[in-house]
């Protein structure tokens, strides 16, 4: 059974709010309501509607964003919003009736190689997840039906999945030359199927939701959270396009060290250790002045 929870999300307009959700909604779709008689086949936001400050409703895989008009304020009303949108779902209610739904786009998935030869890229041009995902084994994977179906192939090592791409990590048995087409041709048909890349309670059950994340944060010292925040500005979007990333495990005040994980693209890459190793030690050593001395990076 799907139990849903909402946690309400700030955006950079005042006058919007997303409510993001623990699970998909929709099949990799969005739809944007502007009034209750564009929303005739969405019952969900009709509902919404109703609300006399609703102003437009604007439905997406993992969330519901809302504009208001100026007669509330957002604070004044949106733990109500949120559960009202938590109950109806968790009430069976129909978010988008399916002849609502927009003509089926193709699915295209392109290849694209990483600074590990190891690792292969495959960039679809839907959203697949809402947190990001690794899987170092078929045992570990079992909250991923697409994962679970990719360890059938022998070749595959390791598996990281973020917002639009799965990252695909090979034993030295196969060259990319042989396998890419295969494997791109098989993603590209999982997603094209509506198929669940990773199951509704994975988020949850691995920590990912946004309030077991701010939770976590919340609870850390305030070095560890200065070097998370540098890591997402700074690190993280440089080496996710190259299909990896880098998690923060640990900050030890004593030893003045830092450790980090290496996943998907950057884990195990012969370069990338080394250089992202010093490369995060200098930034930090220059932002956090005789806060960090080390930096350890350890392969996911």
């Amino acid at each position: 059974m799907k139990t849903f929870s909402v946690s309400v999300q700030e955006t950079t307009n005042p006058t919007i709010i997303k409510f993001e959700l623990n699970q998909f909604i929709t099949k990799y779709q969005s739809f944007e309501f502007n009034n209750i008689d564009e929303a005739k086949n969405s019952p969900l936001a009709q509902q919404l509607f109703y609300l006399p400050f609703v102003k437009k409703v604007y439905i997406s895989a993992n969330f519901i964003a809302v504009e208001r008009f100026n007669i509330v304020e957002w604070k004044d009303v949106q733990d109500e919003v949120a559960t009202q949108i938590k109950d109806y779902l968790n009430n069976d209610g129909v978010v988008v009736v399916d002849d609502s739904a927009p003509k089926k786009t193709a699915v295209t998935v392109y290849a694209e190689s990483t600074p590990n030869p190891a690792v292969q890229k495959f960039v679809a041009n839907k959203k697949l997840v809402a947190a990001m995902f690794e899987f170092t084994s078929i045992d570990e994977a079992k909250l991923s039906p697409l994962a679970s179906e990719l360890f059938h192939f022998p070749f595959v090592k390791s598996i990281f999945i973020d917002e639009n791409y799965v990252s695909i990590t090979k034993y030295d048995v196969a060259e990319w030359q042989d396998i890419t087409m295969e494997l791109r041709e098989f993603i590209r048909s999982f997603i094209e199927q509506g198929k669940d890349v990773v199951l509704a309670e994975a988020p949850e059950a691995l920590g990912k939701t946004t309030p077991q994340i701010d939770e976590s944060f919340d609870a850390l010292d305030d070095i560890s959270k200065e070097i998370i925040n540098i890591l997402e500005e700074y690190v993280k979007p440089a080496v996710a396009s190259d299909g990896g990333n880098i998690q923060f495990q640990s900050y030890d005040a004593d030893t003045k060290t830092v450790k980090v994980i290496l996943q998907g693209a950057c884990s195990g890459c012969p370069s990338s250790t080394f250089t992202l190793k010093n490369g995060i030690e200098n930034m930090l050593k220059e932002m956090l002045k005789d806060k960090v001395e080390f930096v350890e990076a350890i392969n996911g």
